[in-house]
Order: structure tokens, then C-alpha cells, then sequence
């Protein structure tokens, strides 16, 4: 059994789809999927399907919510500037997608699931959440959901004490590949790993969709296919 992590798909279904064919799942793999399935990639629905497929399939696949997704709600619920910032980030690439002209028209089945996604997993000696956690002295950091979704530059207050012998995986942050390789090299010591190798944008070192073997201690990069 492996436990395997993914983030930030961000709508490229194909580059998803080749990388999970490597990976070869069986149904006692447990696949971690950090959010940002949607938005900026030409496929939102088709990697929504992929999962559902997978899921349906008998596949343990466990899946938490990002800020993209965050966005989506944002954008049906009346939320200051949400549907703005909605197709501003990708939002218009994922409505195409569907078809559809606007969030609300997206089928249920894909916005239930997208509402009832969680904020992090733990299991066993692993935390997942999509952005990392918010740090404050006498606070719980599971206390803030929101800032699960989209906190940046928290490794500084990392509460070693709290976190103890767990490992934090996490994406949302895209990094080149070569700063990710160094720093699953480093895991063991760290006990944090971002995984987001920006699939979605074309400069160098980034272009690819990462996933981490954490039984295996082993690192996937999938370059973007053509989308």
C-alpha cells in the first residue's frame, strides 16, 4: 500500500491522466489530492471526472478543497468581487470547459462535491492541506480553515512542538522542480514538502504536475502534455 500526494492540477487533464498511468494505482494505493483541480488548464470537468472515474472505480482517492475551488463558491454566493476574481484567475477556462456561462450552471453533482470537499487530512504520521497552516502561538492552526486554502511564507513560524512527528505535505505555492527534488531531500529533517511544480505555467523549471510517493520516498514529474 502507498500513499501517494498530488497538487494543483489546475484543469490539465491529460497531464494528469499520463501521470496517474505511471503511477499504476492499485486499490490498496491511497491517493491525496490537495485541491486546485479546476481554473487556468483547458479541462476542469474532465479532471473532476477523472476522479469521480477513480473513486467510482474502487480507487481510495481522498481529495481536499484549494483557494481555486474557494473561487468557484465565491463567484455563486454573492461574495465581494467574487465572480471578478473568479474568471480572472482561470475561472473562464473552466466554465468553457463545462459549457456553461456561469458557475451556478455547472451540474450539481460537480459543485456538491466541491462544496463538501475538506480543509486538510491527517493520516498517520501525514497532515495534507492545500496551502500550508497558519502558525500563532495559543492558537490550533486546524482552527482556521481558510487559511489552509491560501497562506504563503508560513515556513518561518512553523510550531516544530506542535507538529512533532508528522509530516506536512502541501501545494499552492508553484516551485522549479529542482527546489522541490532538494527539498524532499531534505523531508526527513524539514517535515514539510510543497509539491505544486506549476503545471500550469510555462517558464523554466516549472510545466509539471508532481507526484510524491511518500511510502516509496520517490518523486513523479509529468511535463505538461499538450493540452
Amino acid at each position: 500500500m502507498r500513499k501517494i500526494a498530488i497538487s494543483d492540477i489546475h484543469g490539465c487533464s491529460a497531464t494528469f491522466n499520463t501521470l496517474l498511468h505511471r503511477l499504476e494505482l492499485t486499490a490498496s494505493d491511497q491517493l491525496f489530492l490537495l485541491g486546485d483541480y479546476i481554473d487556468r488548464g483547458p479541462d476542469s470537468k474532465q479532471v473532476l471526472d477523472t476522479i469521480f472515474d477513480l473513486q467510482e472505480s474502487g480507487f481510495q482517492v481522498q481529495c481536499l478543497k484549494g483557494n481555486h475551488e474557494e473561487l468557484l463558491l465565491w463567484a455563486m454566493d454573492g461574495h465581494h468581487h467574487g465572480l471578478e476574481n473568479f474568471l480572472r484567475n482561470g475561472g473562464e477556462e473552466t466554465l468553457a470547459s463545462f459549457g456553461v456561462n456561469h458557475p451556478g450552471d455547472i451540474p450539481s453533482r460537480y459543485l456538491d462535491f466541491i462544496k463538501n470537499l475538506p480543509s486538510w487530512i491527517e493520516s498517520d504520521e501525514y497532515i495534507f492541506v492545500h496551502a500550508g497552516l497558519h502558525f500563532v502561538p495559543g492558537l490550533d492552526p486546524f482552527s482556521e480553515p481558510e487559511k489552509m486554502l491560501w497562506v504563503r511564507n508560513w515556513y518561518n513560524s512553523i510550531d516544530y512542538a506542535w507538529l512533532g512527528d508528522r509530516y506536512l505535505v502541501h501545494g499552492h505555492t508553484p516551485m522549479p522542480r529542482n527546489n522541490i527534488r532538494q527539498m524532499f531531500g531534505q523531508f526527513a529533517a524539514i517535515r514539510v514538502l510543497d509539491i505544486d511544480a506549476g503545471c500550469v505555467f510555462d517558464l523554466p523549471g516549472y510545466g509539471h504536475l508532481c507526484a510524491c510517493d511518500l511510502s516509496n520516498r520517490l518523486l513523479y514529474f509529468e511535463p505538461r502534455n499538450s493540452e
